[in-house]
């Protein structure tokens, strides 16, 4: 069985959905048995390191596959047929504008958050999930959903039957259950991941401003992440009302969120939310919040809070930076949580996954 999973997300920028590809390919290739073989499109096959800022390979290869991506979406079906020939599955990403007529299609539902919060997403990411959608989710042979609230999601915004949506969970790198943790100056609430609307960082400022000052001077609010499309007024916050590292290289991380005294993540909407299941895994107490994904991911493992509450995030930080106890139980409550999301495992199901589509 051969299977092309299409790689673009590691030629560009990208946070989430390169982790997933880059992990999941390295972990699938590890498991295959003789006669099996997985394929990256488009011509994408050394995955190089794992950088969120930059490309997996040098400027003029990255280029000349990604027009070679262009070039398929634009000539349509056949030219897709030509590039996966021999393959038995295409698992195609947001970048692909169409499915082969020889294999079977598949694709990774990560999360629909367009659908449910445009208004904090770019026109263009929007534009882009609606393709997706329509040519590929609504068209597709078998769907993975990140986690099970993004698979009823899809069954329920898009319309996909419920039996074609299978929910396997992402996974944590290795790194981060060995993690051992940084020290800084000063302990630290950390927040870790892009700088976006939908990420609620204004909100987390609010509330970090209504702590007793003995508090916020005893610790430090850090944020990590590159800039996405945040505000403007948003950045200023950023960097005037909290330590602002701005983006830190994937080896750096594991340790940076062990170090933590609290990791806060008051997201509006994640479909599977790696830096909570990372932070778990690190051993970091979580704070984040009760809706979407991350009731289902975090389990007993976290202080849920309403995210548009200032209130219930502060109250929740309190608690949590005052208690070295309640710290310890959360620390402890993540690790053994985050178990069940091993790349391991994923990879695992997903193969039983693909096989089950060739039939």
């Amino acid at each position: 069985m051969r299977i092309t999973i299409d790689a673009s997300s590691t030629l560009v920028r990208s946070a989430g959905v390169k982790n997933y590809t880059y992990h999941w390919i390295t972990h699938l290739r590890r498991l295959l048995a003789p006669g099996e073989e997985i394929v990256a499109y488009p011509f994408v096959n050394d995955l190089g390191q794992l950088n969120h800022q930059a490309r997996s390979l040098s400027l003029p290869a990255a280029a000349l596959r990604l027009a070679l991506l262009h070039a398929v979406n634009w000539l349509g079906p056949a030219a897709l047929d030509a590039v996966t020939s021999g393959s038995n599955i295409f698992h195609a990403s947001n970048l692909s504008h169409h499915g082969p007529r020889r294999a079977r299609l598949t694709a990774t539902v990560h999360d629909l958050t367009t659908f449910l919060m445009p208004e904090l997403h770019t026109s263009a990411n929007i534009r882009a999930d609606r393709t997706f959608s329509e040519q590929i989710l609504r068209r597709a042979d078998g769907l993975i959903a990140v986690s099970e609230n993004t698979r009823q999601d899809a069954i329920r915004v898009l319309g996909i039957a419920p039996e074609r949506v299978t929910t396997i969970y992402s996974g944590v790198a290795q790194e981060y259950f060995d993690a051992a943790p940084v020290t800084r100056a000063k302990p630290y609430a950390l927040y870790v991941g892009a700088i976006e609307p939908r990420k609620n960082l204004e909100t987390l400022l609010d509330a970090w401003r209504l702590l007793k000052p003995d508090l916020r001077g005893a610790f430090d609010l850090v944020i990590a992440g590159p800039m996405a499309w945040a505000s403007e007024a948003a950045r200023e916050r950023i960097r005037t009302e909290a330590v602002y590292l701005g983006y830190v290289p994937e080896a750096d991380l594991p340790g940076l969120i062990a170090g933590a005294a609290v990791f806060v993540y008051p997201s509006l909407y994640e479909g599977f939310g790696f830096p909570v299941a990372q932070a778990m895994a690190a051993g970091a107490p979580v704070i984040t919040s009760n809706t979407s994904c991350l009731p289902e991911i975090t389990g007993d493992a976290a202080e849920l809070v309403d995210p548009r509450s200032r209130a219930e995030i502060a109250a929740a930080l309190a608690r949590l930076i005052e208690s070295p106890t309640l710290r310890g139980e959360l620390s402890t409550r993540g690790r053994r949580r985050a178990q069940r999301y091993r790349w391991e495992t994923c990879a695992a199901q997903s193969l039983e996954f693909f096989h089950r589509i060739a039939g």
